[in-house]
């Protein structure tokens, strides 16, 4: 009977990580279709009339699950929660200003040197540094760099990149300092307080589309609720190195749903600079080396 438990016990554990690594894909997924959903409604709201409801949707459904104890917080702990909240904002309106430059995929892609650049800085491998130079790599193979080129789109993307790499190392501040996801939830809530005034004010200056907000909306939902679940799932049956090399698959996602429904093609340059990029993350998450191994966080 003892044989026959741990038979059933061992045969539990694959399909426990493989029902994790389904769940991952599907919040990949769900992300990119978010994001393609919020560049529909571009025309109307523009890209921070779309981050505006995106973050007013997350803390709307957060926030009451949550319930984080706001009185309760020192302002040790409030310092790096505001911090979080202010990259929040900044990361996805960044990024979802560079799609509107320079396409999905190319912005999503751009927007994982973040933490590929925290994961290469945290390594002890100096194989590590062949993933550096992959990346450098696929930079030049997506930007291209001539006369024509979005400058601007790319530096959004990169800006996006930056924030994420900051929200990474704020991230594990807060989850030092305050338990559970609390801090995170907090800073959803005040982030979505910032762009109140502002989905106010483009929401009255100009007559209601509703396509345009059910697009919006629709990027808050798949963008930032489901992905933030899915992910929150998913790290209980996969190991969280395995979450960050799963992670890469963001891009390609992110490239194909921008070629299928977006109509954004790429040529074969920028589709070798994807792959690198993608390559150089799942290499940089495999090399870490003696080091807590930490989920990327949810763009939320």
């Amino acid at each position: 009977m003892i044989e026959t438990n741990a038979a059933i016990g061992s045969g539990g554990l694959p399909r426990r990580k493989a029902g994790g690594v389904a769940t991952l894909v599907a919040s990949s997924l769900s992300n990119q279709l978010g994001a393609a959903s919020g560049s529909l409604a571009f025309p109307v709201i523009g890209p921070l009339g779309v981050v505006a409801v995106r973050q007013l949707v997350a803390a709307a459904v957060l926030l009451p699950i949550v319930r984080p104890r706001l009185r309760e917080f020192s302002w040790r702990q409030w310092w790096p929660v505001l911090l979080l909240a202010v990259v929040f904002g900044t990361m996805n309106l960044c990024l979802y200003a560079s799609i509107q430059r320079i396409g999905l995929g190319l912005a999503v892609t751009l927007e994982f040197l973040g933490p590929l650049a925290v994961a290469l800085l945290s390594s002890r491998r100096k194989s590590s540094v062949v993933c550096a130079v992959a990346a450098g790599a696929g930079v030049v193979a997506i930007t291209q760099p001539d006369a024509s080129m979005d400058y601007a789109g790319i530096g959004l993307g990169l800006v996006a990149a930056c924030s994420w790499a900051f929200y990474i190392l704020l991230n594990r501040t807060v989850g030092q300092r305050i338990q559970g996801i609390q801090g995170t939830a907090a800073a959803t809530g005040v982030s979505a307080t910032l762009y109140l005034p502002v989905a106010v004010v483009i929401l009255a200056s100009q007559p209601l589309d509703g396509f345009a907000i059910l697009c919006a909306v629709s990027a808050g939902i798949l963008a930032s609720v489901l992905p933030y679940v899915a992910d929150l799932i998913a790290l209980r049956r996969v190991p969280a190195q395995l979450f960050g090399v799963l992670m890469s698959i963001n891009p390609v996602f992110a490239a194909i749903i921008g070629a299928l429904a977006l109509h954004q093609e790429l040529n074969v340059g920028q589709w070798a600079g994807i792959a690198l990029i993608v390559a150089a993350n799942a290499g940089a998450m495999l090399l870490r080396d003696g080091q807590p191994k930490r989920r990327h966080g949810s763009r939320i």
